[in-house]
């Protein structure tokens, strides 16, 4: 088990004295009294304090992507250069598709230069991975964890569950019974929580779970196309369709119109993330918005934190969901 890192605000709090005289006295300032720089050193050395390779601020946060072809990860890139441009940081951004060599070769990149922190999104954090960042004492941070994340990882997300759960409830609410849902991948805690959720909404209805309704998509357009033709071709559809992602919606909206349907006269339609152009779509997009650039700016600011040798109250912060009613669903014709 690889033991926590011993923090600044540790070492202020056995010394008695605050975070800005630990860091003068890790810096070799003057301007410390000489019996406190001695206490302040003991505890240091007593506590085994490694300071990150290359003792100081780089102004540079590194925030890896499985992939970055997706209006999604442009929101999380825009709250973390937010939070950059806030501290003078700059942001370098990465891709690793989910491939061994390419994370090989992140790996040795990284080891030619320094960051303040690193920052995965929905990016699996492999235990070989994370030993070697340990090992460089590079802080971390994972937004939207791919699986359960290593203990003394933060991690930052939404509330999921509750967001499926909203858009469940809210169809029901209007009159649907026979509610299809286009899930996103499997191998995604978010995604897993928003089918949970969708489930939730349908029990708590007294509505049966027919696994007919559900089909398994990946977060992207053609899924949502494919998953929406499949539900609209059943003997019996769904009178509404919730996608799991804004961009599956849109594939939707493509599979209504193909079928000469509209929405929502024929079929509601609510998706999830609530990315810009959900408000510009025809009809403009029932959504569970998800902050996305809250959560970037929070995980930019926490890795930053942990740079500076802070402490931080929480390992696991989940930021609210909430429904964002617009005209692409309506109650059922009957």
């Amino acid at each position: 088990m690889v033991e926590p890192r011993v923090t600044i605000t540790a070492i202020a709090r056995a010394a008695g004295v605050s975070v800005p005289t630990v860091s003068r006295v890790l810096n070799g300032r003057s301007d410390v009294a000489p019996h406190t720089r001695e206490r302040v050193e003991g505890l240091l050395r007593e506590h085994g304090y490694r300071r990150r390779a290359g003792t100081s601020k780089v102004g540079l946060i590194d925030l890896v992507f499985n992939d970055l072809d997706s209006p999604w990860a442009v929101e999380i890139i825009r709250g973390v250069e937010d939070a950059g441009h806030a501290t003078g940081t700059g942001t370098v951004v990465s891709a690793i598709h989910s491939q061994p060599t390419s994370a090989r070769q992140w790996l040795r990149n990284l080891r030619a230069r320094s960051t303040d922190g690193i920052i995965f999104v929905t990016s699996t954090l492999t235990p070989p991975m994370h030993a070697e960042l340990r090992r460089l004492n590079i802080p971390m941070v994972v937004v939207d964890p791919a699986g359960i994340p290593a203990l003394d990882v933060p991690t930052i997300g939404a509330t999921n569950w509750a967001g499926g759960l909203s858009a469940t409830e809210h169809l029901v609410s209007l009159g649907h019974r026979r509610i299809g849902f286009v899930a996103g991948p499997r191998l995604l805690l978010c995604s897993r929580a928003r089918h949970d959720g969708y489930r939730a909404g349908l029990e708590a209805a007294g509505l049966p779970v027919d696994e007919d309704l559900v089909y398994q998509g990946d977060f992207y357009h053609e899924s949502g196309f494919t998953g929406g033709t499949e539900l609209l071709k059943m003997a019996d559809p769904p009178t509404a369709i919730f996608a799991s992602s804004d961009q599956m919606a849109f594939g939707v909206y493509e599979a209504v119109r193909r079928r000469g349907l509209r929405v929502p006269d024929d079929v509601s339609v609510i998706g999830f993330d609530d990315l810009p152009e959900a408000r510009w779509s025809s009809p403009p997009l029932t959504t569970i918005r998800q902050p996305l650039a809250e959560m970037g700016m929070l995980a930019a600011r926490t890795v930053l934190r942990l740079a500076q040798g802070e402490d931080i109250e929480s390992p696991r912060i989940d930021l609210a969901t909430d429904i964002v009613v617009r005209d692409s669903t309506a109650p059922p014709r009957l």
